[in-house]
């Protein structure tokens, strides 16, 4: 019964709500970059769309197709990547991927959000789905400042 009260509080009333109400969720019609992530062990996807200008992000759009903790950590970036610099998203995805996997702070703002998630640090299985959106966003973002440099 115990396992079944953990996940009852791992997907916490603050996820639920995260996960039902993801910001940017419209795909943009020219971006500078798009990258398709997928989680093999549970199936979850995750498009991310971007834009850059003055070495941020300025435009992000997102297809999201996640369990409810990857939709959690979709919500959160989807609110706070604008205006980020790669330097921020890449340090971002650093933090939360210590966080899970060796008990690491929580991302720095504005990425502190993804606080909210350490009670998944337990379930390894759910790591991946909670990465992708940091990992899609950080790869999109290299690929959009090699484009601009090509």
């Amino acid at each position: 019964m115990s396992g079944e009260n953990d996940l009852i509080k791992l997907y916490s009333t603050r996820i639920l709500a995260l996960a039902a109400d993801i910001p940017n969720t419209r795909r943009l019609d020219a971006p500078d970059a798009t990258v398709k992530k997928r989680s093999p062990l549970c199936g979850s996807t995750v498009t991310v769309d971007l834009n850059m200008a003055d070495g941020k992000v300025s435009a992000f759009g997102q297809d999201v197709k996640a369990c409810a903790l990857g939709q959690a950590a979709a919500s959160v970036v989807g609110a706070a990547i604008v205006g980020c610099t790669p330097e921020e998203i890449v340090a971002a995805r650093d933090s939360l991927r210590a966080m899970l996997k060796s008990g690491g702070p929580a991302p720095a703002a504005p990425f502190d959000g993804l606080e909210v998630l350490r009670p998944a640090v337990d379930y390894k299985n759910r790591h991946a789905s909670i990465l992708l959106t940091l990992e899609a966003s950080a790869e999109a973002v290299e690929k959009a400042l090699s484009e601009d440099c090509a």
